[in-house]
């Protein structure tokens, strides 16, 4: 009976030790569930760098929402002084880039349709869809490692999640390429869960006005030079038939004409922003989509984005979007021409 007893302790003790211990993936996951699902919303700070290109750039992001669908993404490069905000409020999506002087409105899912590496229930998305996702823990912290759902970048398939333990906030993600070569990493800072919002914080006019007040004073240059870029990535049937030098009122643009069964134009000009009260807003059918390096507007037929003081688009009707971003990293990815 003693003998009996022992054993009957023994197994108790070891019962009680392992609902103490260590939890599984699916029951970390499904706390990360439950507190994405009950929290009202969120603000917080981030640090993304990315490896992309043949420069290391870094950004500083702000994130904020709120439920239902509100959103707000603050991006902002300050070695290269441009900035871009991402907006979504109960008229819509919108794209503000102060650097353009354009704002462009969507009719969109955006963020729901694809992975974003800087939105907390995305990642978990992410994690909960990901049937073989890795899973492993330390003192503080989760840790998984699983697949990404971007929409029109394949050639970053998979992401190395980390969460605290003690509260689940996110720490940091670290998004890969196919040799799981970290690309893309985003750090995250000064959490707030259930964090307050006024009745103005998602609304168009307000941000428009801050996000105009991060352009620089305007300064006289002596030209309108700029280094002309082409896209590296190789589009099979598509072939570089014609390059043209347009003088416009701002200065120089370059049209550069590919011709064949995959056939578009690529076009580059210096920006030069005037001075004005309020943005224009465009409306188009498209979503927003983030090129590593800058915001784009993308539609079925073209790819509008800013860099480093330079206005880029892509057009073409034979090309699928996820040739356009391709095509469009590669162009921040080249050197001079």
């Amino acid at each position: 009976m003693r003998r009996i007893g022992f054993l009957l302790f023994i197994g108790l003790l070891a019962f009680f030790l392992a609902g103490c211990g260590e939890k599984s993936k699916d029951e970390v996951l499904d706390k990360l569930t439950e507190q994405a699902e009950k929290i009202k919303g969120y603000k917080y700070n981030a640090k993304m760098s990315l490896a992309l290109g043949t420069e290391k750039q870094e950004y500083n992001v702000e994130v904020w929402h709120q439920k239902p669908e509100y959103y707000r993404v603050y991006m902002k490069n300050a070695a290269r002084d441009q900035s871009q905000m991402i907006l979504r409020n109960k008229d819509g999506v919108y794209v503000l880039t102060p650097s353009m002087n354009k704002s462009f409105k969507f009719r969109s899912d955006w963020p729901k349709n694809s992975s974003q590496p800087y939105f907390y229930e995305s990642l978990i998305k992410d994690l909960s869809e990901d049937q073989d996702a890795k899973f492993t823990q330390s003192k503080d912290y989760y840790v998984f490692e699983g697949k990404t759902r971007y929409q029109y970048n394949k050639s970053l398939p998979y992401q190395q999640v980390t969460f605290r333990k003690k509260d689940l906030s996110p720490v940091s993600v670290k998004v890969m390429d196919q040799d799981r070569k970290v690309m893309l990493t985003v750090e995250f800072t000064d959490i707030k869960f259930n964090a307050p919002f006024d009745d103005k914080a998602f609304d168009l006019n307000r941000n428009m006005s801050s996000a105009l007040l991060e352009v620089p004073a305007s300064k006289e240059e002596a030209d309108s030079n700029f280094t002309v870029k082409i896209p590296m990535a190789e589009i099979p049937g598509a072939e570089l038939v014609d390059e043209e030098e347009v003088m416009t009122g701002n200065g120089k643009r370059v049209v550069m004409t590919y011709d064949g069964e995959k056939s578009f134009t690529f076009m580059q000009e210096k920006i030069h922003v005037k001075e004005t009260v309020a943005m224009p807003t465009l409306a188009l059918e498209g979503d927003p989509v983030d090129l590593g390096f800058t915001v784009g507007v993308l539609t079925d037929h073209s790819l509008l984005w800013a860099d480093d003081g330079v206005e880029y688009m892509i057009a073409s009707n034979d090309l699928s979007r996820e040739e356009m971003v391709m095509l469009a990293k590669s162009v921040d990815a080249a050197s001079e021409k």
